[in-house]
């Protein structure tokens, strides 16, 4: 099947089996290998990515179910190459990750978050990435890295 979407803002335009995930379609076919296969069973969140507004699981859905929309995935949060998204220069000061590999699927979540609200408590950012599991951090250092791109973002903006 032919499929039409924007991918961290570029245009592309591929044929893919219909059974194709999502998150094989973005690694195997567009080599955007930050977005995490971890369980496949969309439990851990290392598959996330932002479709259309809203973090949600790769794993879990189709290639094709993607076509027309908006996907960014890790490599399209930063602000250009080589710089830092607030989130995740808030995550390199906190010291946020040790193996990284939850790290993806928990900016996105965080991303997704900080459209929507960004004064978020501590009860929402736990809230929202709760669907992501960390075997490494204990999670407080992301909420504290969550948070303090949230004050970050604010201060820039006034």
């Amino acid at each position: 099947m032919r499929i039409e979407l924007t991918v961290n803002g570029k245009r592309v335009a591929h044929d893919v089996e219909p059974r194709l995930s999502l998150v094989d379609f973005l690694r195997d076919e567009l080599d955007l290998t930050g977005t995490h296969v971890g369980c496949e069973h969309g439990v851990c969140g290392a598959c996330s990515v932002i479709v259309d507004g809203d973090a949600v699981r790769s794993c879990l859905m189709f290639a094709v179910q993607a076509d027309g929309a908006e996907v960014t995935t890790i490599e399209g949060v930063g602000n250009g190459p080589g710089t830092l998204s607030a989130l995740q220069d808030a995550f390199w000061e906190t010291h946020a990750l040790q193996c990284g590999y939850c790290t993806p699927g928990m900016i996105i979540a965080a991303e997704s978050l900080l459209a929507q609200n960004d004064n978020p408590s501590d009860q929402d950012i736990r809230e929202a990435i709760e669907g992501n599991l960390c075997r490494c951090t204990g999670y407080v250092q992301i909420v504290e890295a969550i948070a303090l791109a949230a004050r970050n973002i604010r201060e820039a903006r006034s």
